[in-house]
């Protein structure tokens, strides 16, 4: 995907006068950064002191580090999987090579790449993602809890290789910053996790060439930050990484600078990217897990390093951790709400960890947990590392006074999420909030008024995910349209324009009318979005605990428009659609449910699945990976005030 003349004024018309002229600073900075590149100043005497207290290691539960040797051990045989994508060459990898295309990328001045064409590129995400070496986390992770000197050395191999073939802004990797900022984060944590290997001191700080890269790193992200616009979770990531760096790797003589910097910076983004809720403004929830992650990992290195940190910082992260708290459903699983790529900012555990489990299990030692939170049974690696470093919030005797929530929020105002519960672990998540952040809102999708329905964890009525970001347009336009959504599109529109990728260029404005989730044996929500020009949506739902069923009456005003309302169905459900009702089958825990949906009958309704001409009736369950499902499609026409009404029941 190349980026027309169109495109660049479609996002040029995104910025403001500030944002602009700090882009064209950074262009003439990498002009004058092609010829001339300054040495890493001399450095002597370096020690790494940021280490994990005595003992940590041994308090690390064994079923997690059975998971994570398990993980290790299929690395260590050049086996790993990323975005669906499996390889077995990472005993010895081309970290240019994108096994998806075949194709490798070009070397040259970084910033000559053009790394969003994936004809010339390949996809950068295969590329980008194992070179954010958290992979190498995880094996020098296993030589922490097993002494196996095997991880210690591949993981020391694997470094020399990278640094070899990627010099300071030459190829693909020294294009974004989110990439050099979750490396260093990477490096941080590897080299305290070697800290007992003898070789460790020198693979980096009696390294030349490690301290080369450690320096380059930081005076890019101090010189290139994600700005205005962009100034998403990108810069948390830019942040975070450049503080770490700064306090684990403070060797250099702007290691106090660029930490100051860093830390001025990343309260800043924090509290920006963060509503008062505790929520993520981008509404999309793996970002939200994404930058609680990078938040976690820089307050660990503060406290690991003795560094002051205003308590705003500990306060947004507490905030995050308790509207997480409140939204996950019954197996912890939060909103798949918005964009998700599978970014973590910090990964020391092995497939099979909940993530969102881990980090409420870090939330409970950190800020301790409230008596409403669900219950963590699950275990992890990460949990006993990052408390052992990070000082518990109790501890911080001079803290101010933070109100936290008497009994779980289940209406988040400011963002517009409000979350329905009922009998049977019944969960519905209502979207009444703003489209996405910022200007170009990169990571919304068309989404206003949608609905997410599950019972005990199973998706039955789903957002269907993200699936892809760049190389594959009309995958990325269907997952983020409104018809890839439980809502209402009408004239074969969405209802917010896209520019591009991650470009909107007219955002659809929300409003909710009414939300009551715990109300007296109904809970009840009601918004409306002005994204159809002439027209308005309005959305009720209701939520009836005695009879279990959900009830969703949609109201077109204005002119008569065509109208698609849109149903998709998780992938374990099974659907037996007759005229205007379907009946809904799924086995949890090997015993049979189901559930009635009765559709509005003045539209004609078919069912999708598993369609690519246009596409229709997909399911992505992480970045990279796709199935079919089934959608309810249902077709017709609105004339003024009309209403159309959906009713869920659920049986037994």
């Amino acid at each position: 995907m190349t980026m027309s003349a169109g495109w660049y004024l479609r996002r040029l018309s995104r910025m403001g006068p500030r944002e602009v002229a700090g882009r064209a600073g950074d262009t003439v900075r990498r002009r004058r950064w092609r010829s001339a590149q300054p040495d890493c100043p001399t450095v002597s005497g370096a020690r790494f002191t940021a280490v994990l207290p005595a003992g940590t290691v041994a308090t690390v539960p064994p079923d997690a580090a059975k998971r994570l040797v398990a993980e290790a051990d299929l690395l260590m045989a050049g086996h790993a999987e990323f975005f669906g994508v499996a390889r077995d060459d990472l005993t010895d990898p081309d970290w240019s090579y994108d096994p998806k295309t075949g194709r490798r990328a070009p070397s040259g001045y970084a910033f000559d790449v053009p790394y969003r064409n994936e004809s010339v590129a390949g996809d950068i995400k295969q590329i980008w993602e194992p070179s954010r070496h958290q992979y190498l986390t995880v094996l020098a992770a296993a030589y922490a809890v097993t002494g196996d000197e095997r991880y210690a050395e591949r993981v020391a191999k694997h470094l020399r290789s990278w640094w070899a073939a990627n010099p300071p802004l030459r190829g693909v990797h020294w294009i974004s910053g989110i990439e050099l900022g979750i490396r260093l984060l990477s490096w941080a944590w590897i080299r305290r996790l070697l800290d007992g290997w003898p070789g460790a001191a020198e693979l980096f700080e009696d390294n030349p060439v490690a301290l080369n890269q450690i320096w380059h790193h930081q005076r890019w992200l101090a010189a290139f930050p994600s700005r205005g616009s962009s100034a998403n979770n990108h810069v948390i990531a830019e942040t975070a990484g450049q503080f770490a760096a700064a306090c684990a790797f403070n060797w250099f003589p702007s290691s106090a600078r660029w930490r100051s910097d860093a830390l001025r910076s990343l309260e800043r983004q924090l509290r920006a990217n963060t509503f008062d809720s505790g929520l993520n403004r981008e509404l999309a929830t793996e970002y939200h897990g994404l930058v609680l992650e990078l938040g976690l990992a820089a307050l660990a290195e503060a406290d690991a390093a003795n560094v002051q940190v205003p308590e705003s910082l500990r306060l947004v992260l507490l905030r995050m951790t308790d509207a997480l708290a409140a939204v996950v459903d019954s197996r912890l699983r939060p909103p798949r709400q918005g964009d998700a790529d599978d970014g973590h900012g910090l990964v020391v555990d092995g497939p099979g960890t909940d993530r969102w489990a881990s980090l409420l299990a870090t939330g409970d030692a950190v800020f301790g947990r409230l008596e409403w939170w669900p219950a963590v049974t699950g275990t992890d690696v990460r949990t006993p590392l990052l408390a052992a470093l990070i000082r518990p919030y109790s501890d911080k005797g001079t803290a101010p006074a933070v109100t936290r929530p008497a009994s779980r929020p289940a209406h988040f105002a400011d963002a517009g999420l409000t979350v329905l519960r009922g009998p049977g672990e019944i969960w519905c998540r209502c979207d009444g909030g703003p489209h996405g952040f910022l200007s170009i809102a990169a990571h919304a999708h068309a989404d206003a008024l949608s609905v997410e329905v599950r019972h005990d964890g199973v998706d039955v009525l789903a957002d269907p995910g993200t699936y892809c970001y760049h190389g594959q347009p009309e995958w990325r336009q269907y997952f983020r349209s409104t018809l890839g959504h439980n809502t209402l599109r009408l004239d074969g529109s969405d209802q917010s324009v896209s520019g591009g990728p991650f470009l909107w260029t007219r955002h659809a404005r929300t409003r909710v009318l009414a939300a009551d989730p715990s109300g007296e044996g109904v809970a009840r929500w009601c918004a409306e979005h002005d994204g159809y020009q002439h027209s308005v949506h309005r959305r009720r739902v209701e939520l009836t605990a005695a009879s279990q069923e959900l009830r969703v009456v949609d109201e077109v005003r204005g002119p008569r428009r065509a109208v698609h309302l849109a149903f998709h169905l998780g992938p374990a459900i099974a659907a037996d659609l007759a005229d205007h009702r379907a009946v809904l089958t799924w086995t949890r825990d090997g015993e049979d449910r189901s559930a009635v949906l009765d559709l509005p009958g003045q539209l004609s309704w078919r069912a999708h699945r598993g369609e690519s001409d246009p596409p229709l009736g997909w399911y992505s369950a992480g970045f990279g990976r796709k199935e079919p499902t089934t959608t309810l499609v249902g077709t017709g026409f609105a004339d003024g005030a009309q209403g159309f009404t959906t009713v869920l029941r659920f049986r037994g």
